[in-house]
């Protein structure tokens, strides 16, 4: 009896699946080979396509090669004018203006390998946007199609009787005749939608499948706002005699952030070192080690407030030992009871002298339920890169807790913050703390003017200035910023610094 058959040696996998960053290289030539004569992605536009939505971007792999792709993005198409470009669509191809929220699903390209052409590649990639949308419960799948064929028509028919030609199927066009075949229905005919796209003349078909399981969702049609209410406290740094002294200090501001009705309470960078007060240790070294000690009540704390307060907490920051390293730590407890952190990531000398505090090295961006936040750590918001990577990542309120002893240090931090806010298109919120500890080495002056940033223009508050503490003393502010008005900004504001970005002059780069 023979053997059995070893059928595997006969199998030809072909899979669909999402890109991975691995993937970036072969697709950029995947696309050289699939679009000669056009520009090809950078890898810059794919890191940042799986960064704001890799669940949208699709391969096909077949015996371990990448032999077509497909890229998209979330938009509420009626933000966008009819007659928009491949540009406008995509903020230049790097979909930076991707909206969770959307309903519709716009297409940016989709490509099959010339030799693999026959397979219903391009079906089944289709097919798994299909699925997305119905996963997502989308309305809609858009995409702006190229016509290949009509340079071969154009001296003799325009771009609308050429379509008709192709739709009744007297002409064939790859991609057209591809799209019918896939659903999708015409809805106009954009000129100059791609500008390298000379087969196409630079015209391109507006195209729409609809989603029949749609299911519409209200707040997606008549959303008018969104507002968070944020609470920053202007903490006053002050001898106390015990932690439990600390602790009922900071469970009064979460109290009435609470009683407010706020979702953020904000606390200053390093007020964690008004134990000092009570420590008696005068080298300064030493007595960041000492404070560190009290990591895990500091959690704790921060951890049940948040919870029995209902509020997210930007837990200023505090002096962590990790490794046998001090760090200064940042940490956001939400009000479900989970806990992030971000590592302050520029160390002043300052703080190297007395303290030798070791740098963190990553820029996060954190889910909450007022959507994605970061947190700049003092003088890490007068790194703008730092910034427009949070921006990048999503990120629509930047908290920086900071403390400075002089009005000096304090302005760099409030000027920086509201540039921040101006050219990234976000919220940004200052808490620092006043008051002197006179018995404690490196922390006896403070200086702040607590506030919370606004872009600047018609919709936003007068002068960006949401709110502000008077200067130097104790008190809080309590103000209300709208992630919609910010989303309406961005896309139709009097600038638009995100969409007006010049990658092709500059970038940056992320390299973690």
């Amino acid at each position: 009896m023979s053997d059995e058959l070893d059928l595997t040696k006969y199998e030809k996998r072909i899979e669909i699946r999402n890109i991975e960053p691995e993937d970036i290289d072969e697709i950029i030539a995947l696309q050289t080979s699939c679009f000669p004569g056009m520009v090809p992605w950078k890898r810059e536009h794919l890191e940042s396509h799986l960064e704001h939505f890799q669940e949208g971007q699709f391969c096909a792999e077949f015996e371990g090669n990448i032999i077509g792709s497909c890229s998209s993005l979330l938009v509420n198409f009626d933000e966008y004018d009819d007659r928009h470009t491949w540009d406008d669509i995509t903020d230049n191809g790097y979909i930076t203006n991707h909206n969770p929220d959307g309903y519709n699903m716009y297409g940016i390209e989709v490509m099959v390998h010339p030799n693999y052409r026959r397979m219903k590649i391009g079906h089944r990639l289709y097919e798994a946007r299909k699925d997305l949308a119905r996963r997502m419960n989308l309305k809609s799948i858009i995409i702006g199609g190229r016509i290949p064929n009509y340079h071969k028509y154009a001296e003799e028919m325009s771009p609308r009787e050429y379509v008709a030609q192709v739709i009744h199927h007297k002409i064939y066009d790859p991609v057209l005749s591809f799209q019918l075949l896939n659903e999708f229905t015409m809805m106009r005919i954009n000129p100059g939608y791609l500008p390298d796209d000379q087969a196409s003349n630079q015209y391109a078909t507006l195209m729409e499948w609809n989603n029949v399981d749609y299911q519409p969702n209200s707040k997606r049609y008549y959303k008018t706002a969104f507002p968070v209410r944020i609470c920053v406290v202007q903490y006053m740094m002050k001898q106390i005699n015990s932690f439990e002294e600390f602790a009922t200090q900071v469970e009064y501001y979460t109290d009435v952030a609470s009683d407010a009705e706020s979702d953020f309470v904000v606390f200053p960078e390093i007020f964690t070192t008004q134990l000092m007060s009570f420590l008696h240790e005068r080298s300064p070294s030493l007595a960041v080690q000492r404070i560190s000690q009290f990591t895990e009540d500091y959690i704790n704390l921060f951890t049940d407030l948040a919870v029995k307060y209902n509020v997210n907490i930007i837990g200023g920051s505090h002096f962590v030992e990790e490794d046998e390293k001090i760090y200064n730590i940042a940490y956001l407890f939400r009000r479900d009871g989970t806990i992030e952190k971000q590592y302050k990531l520029h160390i002043t000398p300052n703080e190297r002298k007395w303290w030798g505090i070791t740098r963190g090295d990553e820029v996060k961006v954190f889910d909450t339920d007022c959507g994605k936040i970061a947190i700049q750590i003092c003088y890490d918001i007068e790194f703008p890169e730092l910034a427009r990577i949070a921006t990048n990542k999503g990120a629509k309120i930047i908290f920086t807790p900071f403390c400075t002893e002089d009005r000096q240090g304090y302005l760099r931090v409030r000027y920086c913050a509201q540039a921040r806010a101006v050219e990234n298109q976000v919220y940004t919120v200052i808490a620092g703390t006043v008051g002197n500890l006179p018995q404690t080495e490196n922390m006896d002056i403070q200086y702040a003017q607590s506030a919370i940033f606004a872009p600047s223009d018609f919709e936003f508050a007068r002068d960006g200035i949401v709110g502000e503490c008077n200067p130097n003393i104790e008190m809080v502010i309590i103000g209300d910023v709208d992630l919609e008005i910010l989303r309406r900004q961005r896309q139709s504001g009097t600038v638009r610094q995100l969409k007006d970005r010049r990658h092709d002059v500059y970038s940056v780069y992320y390299k973690k």
